[in-house]
């Protein structure tokens, strides 16, 4: 009888021991941190394959596609799966494919480097050229796993505004959104569809976001009106767009209330002045 009891009591401690083990351990975990990327293309293809893993899987993730000028003249968003995995199939045609050499690919998803990738695929003729470039900054580390608590909520979406002044050489872009956890992209289009900026920008914690466009450069030699998107994810609640027009580089607000009440006074005014004038110079007899 008297090794009972201590035996209970080891058997007691080790069930504690275990127990507080699971608890202390629950909240840690293998945390991967960063993004790998891979593009892929068969020879002779019309499809550049872009796939990847990120460890962020509640952020979407911009692919942009530069020409071997420079110019861009693609830009996709996707979102991740809940493993983290992300692909897009790339379709090349039309002229703005029409320059033999090497596209690059940019993959972005935030603002820090660990989630940011250039890779390179040949284009000649139209068609790919055997490629298959991939690139990692994924790690594995013991990091603490917080529980994510979800709750319920009306979707707002996604707003922007572009307040504007006349000749500025700026565009100042405001907006709102409800996902104050994703990026949002901002795409610039020209009156002739060519893609003039792509620029991506993190919400504060109220869901505002803002973004100043510069107009002075050669890609807005273009006259007429621009279209400003901004997007997050593929849900179309989160999408909208303003267009703005540009002549000579600089911009010419829509014509508002106040401009025009201010036209009309002016055209009633020279009529009356004309009238007038008609009537004095009319002889009398």
């Amino acid at each position: 009888m008297s090794l009972k009891r201590p035996t209970m009591m080891f058997t007691f401690f080790l069930l504690s021991v275990s127990i507080l083990s699971g608890f202390a351990f629950q909240d840690f975990a293998y945390a991967e941190t960063g993004m790998e990327v891979s593009v892929n293309a068969d020879e002779g293809s019309t499809t550049i394959s872009v796939s990847g893993h990120t460890s962020v899987k509640n952020n979407d993730i911009t692919i942009m596609v530069q020409a071997p000028n420079g110019n861009i003249i693609a830009v996709y968003q996707v979102s991740p799966d809940a493993n983290g995995d992300f692909m897009k199939d790339i379709q090349i045609g039309g002229s703005q494919w029409n320059q033999d050499g090497m596209y690059t690919v940019k993959v972005q998803q935030g603002s820090s480097t660990l989630y940011s990738f250039k890779l390179q695929a040949e284009v000649n003729g139209g068609i790919t050229a055997a490629t298959s470039v991939s690139d990692s900054t994924l790690e594995l580390g013991i990091g603490e796993v917080s529980p994510i608590i979800g709750s319920t909520k009306d979707v707002s979406g996604l707003t922007i505004t572009a307040d504007v002044i006349l000749g500025a050489t700026s565009i100042p872009i405001s907006g709102h959104t409800d996902r104050s956890n994703n990026d949002v992209t901002i795409v610039v289009t020209s009156p002739n569809g060519s893609i003039v900026s792509v620029d991506q920008v993190t919400p504060d914690a109220n869901g505002d976001f803002m973004l100043e466009i510069q107009t002075a450069s050669e890609l807005w030699r273009q006259n007429g009106m621009y279209t400003i998107s901004a997007q997050q994810g593929d849900n179309p609640n989160y999408k909208d767009s303003v267009e703005v027009e540009i002549v000579d580089g600089a911009v010419i607000p829509e014509f508002g209330t106040i401009a025009a009440l201010i036209l009309a006074v002016a055209i009633i005014s020279i009529i009356a002045v004309s009238a007038k004038t008609r009537l004095s110079i009319i002889p009398k007899y």
